[in-house]
Parts: C-alpha cells; sequence; structure tokens
C-alpha cells in the first residue's frame, strides 16, 4: 500500500508541476502569483527528484549481487 501511495504522490506532484509551468508560461500571473508558483514548483521538483532518487536506490538494491552491483539491460516494449 506504502509503493501505491509514493507512486500516486509522485504522479500528483508531477501533475501538480506541469500545471504551474503552463500558468506561468501563459504570463497572465501578476509578480507575485508568479514568484508564489516558481516557489511552490521548486518545492514539488524537490519533492520529484526525492521520490526518484529513493527509487533509483531501491533499483541498486535488488540489482546488487554478492556485493557488487550487477548492470542490467533496461527493457521496454518499445522497438529501437
Amino acid at each position: 500500500m506504502a509503493r501505491k501511495k509514493a507512486a500516486l504522490d509522485f504522479e500528483q506532484s508531477l501533475t501538480e508541476l506541469q500545471t504551474i509551468v503552463e500558468r506561468l508560461e501563459n504570463g497572465e500571473l501578476s509578480l507575485e502569483e508568479s514568484l508564489s508558483a516558481f516557489e511552490q514548483g521548486i518545492s514539488l521538483t524537490r519533492d520529484c527528484q526525492a521520490s526518484l532518487t529513493q527509487a533509483e536506490q531501491k533499483v541498486q538494491i535488488l540489482l546488487e549481487r554478492d556485493g557488487a552491483l550487477e548492470a542490467a539491460p533496461f527493457e521496454t516494449d518499445e522497438p529501437l
């Protein structure tokens, strides 16, 4: 359950960050609103980066074999 919540939090933060970027790009916000939105965006960016770093660390732990990190290819369903 905690994994789903963390993934959901990440997705929600990313969606909110995209909304903030769109609002800032529109240029219709006042200076004060723009600064507030920018501050909120920075906070969301840091939260998302922390989530990604934590996920990367978990992947490294899962790939570790006998105390040594093994490189593994990343497979996707998309053709090259």
